[in-house]
């Protein structure tokens, strides 16, 4: 099957309505994170589809569709890119990561990020060297910061837990609302996986975490258990202003 063949489906998906709700979804106003994004209005079932029937099309071809501007192409690429990498032998996933890595600035929303990076970038980087990650960590880009959190979804769900909390960490002062709520959502999936590990973090470092990130994190304890740490976190806030 060809690329246009290929294109010709997803249009054939598209919908106006669809694509009216993911500019609002999204946040597409000027100014908003999500600004430049063009929609077409294709749901994810619906590109899963099409990638499931087209399984051979070549990697060039899915290069150019994570470079594309219309976001759902792009979140298609990416679907192509983690299946090929999912059955790939060694070889192939360090193709597939560095062609990730090579057009990591077109990967610029959060559900592109959080469909692809625990599958390519964490999977990849599980048993290897991560100072990959503490690079994305550190960058002035948005995406590549998300990134960094989200690829570590792959090492919690492995029992791993230093990356996450080690990222965290750098991330506790980032300025982003979708830094803070992936943070968050990376600690709580900690807790899932080992509740004892995500307090004792939570107890050396609560006080000085942004309120929605430890919102996220706490999502699923005890309600008591909920107010103690946000009142603490809101006390802490109110003697650092006195200072």
């Amino acid at each position: 099957m060809t690329k246009r063949a290929v294109l010709k489906e997803l249009k054939a998906s598209a919908s106006e309505s669809y694509a009216i709700k993911f500019k609002k979804f999204f946040k597409t106003k000027p100014g908003a994170y999500a600004a430049k994004d063009i929609f077409i209005g294709v749901s994810v079932p619906r590109i899963r589809a099409i990638v499931k029937r087209h399984p051979n099309l070549n990697q060039s071809d899915i290069e150019s569709f994570i470079n594309s501007e219309i976001h759902e192409q792009r979140l298609m690429g990416l679907i192509f890119l983690e299946k090929i990498y999912s059955s790939g032998n060694d070889k192939t996933k360090k193709t597939i990561y560095d062609l990730y890595l090579k057009n990591i600035r077109h990967i610029n929303n959060w559900d592109l990020v959080d469909i692809s990076a625990p599958k390519i970038i964490g999977d990849y980087l599980l048993f290897g060297n991560k100072n990959k990650l503490y690079t994305l960590a550190q960058s002035t880009n948005l995406w590549e910061r998300r990134i960094a959190i989200v690829a570590t979804f792959c090492f919690i769900k492995n029992g791993l837990f230093n990356e996450t909390f080690q990222i965290a960490s750098i991330l506790f002062k980032d300025k982003e609302d979708l830094i803070h709520k992936a943070v968050g959502w990376m600690l709580r999936e900690v807790g899932k996986k080992d509740l004892m590990a995500l307090e004792q973090f939570l107890e050396k470092h609560y006080r000085v975490m942004p309120r929605t990130m430890l919102r996220y994190a706490i999502e699923k304890f005890p309600s008591k258990k909920r107010i103690k740490y946000l009142k603490g976190l809101i006390r802490q806030q109110t003697d650092d202003k006195a200072l």
